[in-house]
This record gives C-alpha cells, sequence and structure tokens, in this order.
C-alpha cells in the first residue's frame, strides 16, 4: 500500500560485491527501547536465530540519556560490522532524521528492518500486516456488538499507525473516536478519558502498553473492564496473560519475522542485488478475558 507522505530523495545502495564476512561476524541489533517487552522479545528471537548461524549479535539499546540510533550506527560502521537488524526506528517515522541510513546505503552494509520503513530506503523489510491487524481488532469488537469503537494510535508520522488509520477508515471508524498520541502506558491512559467521555464501549490500540493504559484509565473512571468497556491491545508482548484482565490483543508472530529478518540479511551478504521489498506476515487475534459485549442500553 502506497501512503501519502512528504517527497523524500530515493537511497539507492552502491552496487558491490559483499562477500560472506570471515571475521568476527558481529551483527548490530538495535532497538529503539526495552521499555515495551515486545523489543525485548524480538531482540531475543533475532539473536538466537544469529547465533544459530554463527554470528555474534551486539544489542544497541537506545534509552534517555544513552546513545542515539545515530550515534550507534557510527559505532557499528567503525566497528566493521558485517551487517545491522533494526527492531524499530527512525525509519518509521517521517519526520525523524534519516541522514545515517544514507551512510549505511553508501557502504553497501546489510540491513533488514523489523515493519514499515519511509519510501526511498533500499532496505528489505519485515512486516507485521498492519491492516490485517486493525481488520482482525475491529470485527472482533464488532462481532460482539460494539458499534462505537475508540482507536489509539501512534502518532501521525508513524508509518505502521498510518496504515492502521487507513484501514480503520474502510472499516467505518468514526475520526472524532481516533486519537493518536506516543507508545506508552502513561499516554494511552491520558488519553483515553477523551474516548470514555465520548462514549465508546470498546477501544483498539496501537500497542500493548496503549492498552493497559487504558484499562488503568476504566478503572479510574468507576467502569470495569471488559463489562464496561472491551480493551484490545497489539504485539502480545510477555505477560499480557498475567494482567487484570488478560489481555485480548493482536499477536506479532515474532519468531517468524525474526527468522524472515536473519534470511533478508544473510541474502544480502550472498547477494549485492537482493531484493528491497516487504516480506509480510500475517498477525493472529489472541482472545482473552479484556472483551466482551457492550453493556446493555440504559432503559
Amino acid at each position: 500500500m502506497t501512503l501519502p507522505g512528504p517527497r523524500l530523495r530515493p537511497i539507492r545502495a552502491t552496487a558491490m560485491t559483499r562477500p560472506r564476512p570471515t571475521g568476527p561476524r558481529l551483527i548490530g541489533l538495535v532497538t529503539p527501547d526495552l521499555q515495551n517487552a515486545v523489543f525485548p522479545a524480538i531482540t531475543e528471537a533475532v539473536g538466537s536465530e544469529l547465533t544459530r548461524r554463527g554470528f555474534t549479535p551486539v544489542l544497541c539499546a537506545q534509552s534517555r540519556g544513552g546513545g542515539s540510533e545515530p550515534a550507534f550506527v557510527e559505532f557499528l560502521l567503525r566497528q566493521r560490522f558485517s551487517g545491522i537488524v533494526f527492531a524499530g526506528g527512525h525509519y518509521a517515522f517521517t519526520d525523524a532524521p534519516h541522514g545515517h541510513y544514507r551512510r549505511l546505503a553508501r557502504r553497501s552494509l546489510p540491513v533488514a528492518l523489523f515493519n514499515a520503513g519511509v519510501p526511498g530506503l533500499p532496505f528489505p523489510r519485515v512486516v507485521c500486516s498492519d491492516e490485517t491487524a486493525t481488520e482482525l481488532g475491529w470485527r472482533h469488537l464488532a462481532s460482539l456488538g460494539h458499534e462505537r469503537i475508540g482507536l489509539i494510535l501512534g502518532p501521525r508520522s508513524h508509518l505502521p499507525s498510518e496504515r492502521k488509520a487507513v484501514r480503520a477508515r474502510a472499516l467505518g471508524a468514526d475520526p472524532s473516536l481516533v486519537v493518536r498520541t506516543s507508545f506508552s502506558l502513561e499516554a494511552g491512559r491520558a488519553v483515553a478519558g477523551t474516548l470514555l467521555r465520548a462514549g465508546v464501549t470498546a477501544v483498539l490500540c496501537a500497542s500493548d502498553p496503549l492498552a493497559l493504559g487504558v484499562i488503568r484509565a476504566v478503572r479510574r473512571s468507576g467502569l470495569h473492564v471488559p463489562h464496561d468497556v472491551s480493551v484490545v491491545g497489539y504485539d502480545d508482548s510477555p505477560y499480557m496473560t498475567c494482567t487484570s484482565p488478560p489481555l485480548t490483543t493482536i499477536r506479532q508472530p515474532v519468531e517468524a519475522m525474526a527468522l524472515a529478518a536473519v534470511d533478508l540479511l544473510c541474502a544480502q551478504m550472498d547477494t549485492p542485488s537482493a531484493s528491497a521489498d516487504e516480506t509480510v506476515i500475517d498477525p493472529e487475534l489472541i482472545v482473552r478475558e479484556s472483551t466482551g459485549r457492550p453493556p446493555a442500553p440504559v432503559a
């Protein structure tokens, strides 16, 4: 799917032979942060697959006051790493800096990305279908009888969130019930009040932390999940069976995506003209106890 966005100059990799690395076989594994439990799950799955194939993964995790993504890229280039897997990063945001990706392209370093990236990047991507994820969550809630369904998505500059928004509109989502925020529990709690005041009976979220924030907001308002408001997350990050109530969510197939990402990385080591297309893997709806039928209308 092609999304409207800023005109970005394509980044082209230099055509050159990439022999299989014979040195330390180090692979950088760059992740935005480790607060969202899905990123440790991704790094573990990718790291295990890299190790199985004889590579040594090196984790570069961003944190507040810590190294930035461009700084990590500079480090990896100086240390002559064999490739990089990005579990997330600037490439997913149209308003983020992308100059360090141009450096990677000029050096023809093998790179694989998790999820959607801005147009023009010459790196292959493994994508969990945002469109399918949105449809699974929406149709699940609709099948339970919900009509006023709210959505909490990431910023407008976040391409996976934009893909979810496009599919939600096609499914009939009310634009006034779609809110944007950052990906955190506190952000979900903060914006949930807007949707609750608008009378939603269900909320579909773009991450599990957002969904947990909604559950907290529902409780603080004196309501209950799922008897008054149903909540659906996204990722199926670890411990979502241990929340109260256990969270209905859309599962990203992390293991399958990790295997595909490492396959794409190794393909670039073998073939300099390896495809930079998206490999799309469908998510799965995991129904637990945070969703149910909407409350009966007050007589």
